[in-house]
């Protein structure tokens, strides 16, 4: 067995399971925000939490320690450009992941107090939501970048 062809696959789907993992609770806490169903919401950022512990930050650990291996390996230059602009994407797509993660927990907590009280959601809820929005479109541009970066390896 390779090894390199193990930790490269490991690279791959850990890759796989970030982008997908991200697309899919993007996917389902943007439908939640639009609906009144403060269940619903609930169901929704619940389970958004549960996958970011799950997939995403496991992913997020492998993803730099199996592509660390992979370019000391494989024989790369650590400051060929495209390797250098994968640095910058990934940490900039991890520094707006790490705020993502504690508004998806604060926004379970609002439609969790929220239920129990019996009132409405606070105008916070909005506020927070429209950031996390905001938020995931640099990581979700720049892993796409990433994708393109690792596959053309552009001189």
């Amino acid at each position: 067995m390779d090894i390199y062809l193990v930790v490269k696959t490991l690279h791959i789907l850990s890759s796989a399971i970030l982008f997908g993992t991200g697309i899919g609770i993007a996917f389902f806490m943007f439908r939640s925000y639009y609906s009144i169903d403060l269940d619903a919401k609930l169901f929704a950022s619940r389970n958004t939490v549960l996958a970011d512990y799950i997939f995403t930050f496991p992913a997020v650990i492998a993803q730099p320690i199996t592509g660390f291996w992979l370019v000391w390996q494989g024989g790369y230059d650590w400051m060929n450009l495209w390797l250098f602009l994968t640095y910058i994407i990934y940490v900039i797509a991890a520094l707006c992941w790490v705020p993502v993660v504690w508004i998806q927990i604060q926004l379970k907590k609002m439609v969790l107090h929220s239920i129990e009280a019996g009132t409405e959601l606070p105008a916070r809820y909005s506020k927070l939501f429209k950031t996390w929005f905001v938020l995931g479109w640099p990581a979700f541009i720049g892993l796409v970048t990433v994708f393109f970066l690792m596959v053309m390896k552009p001189v």
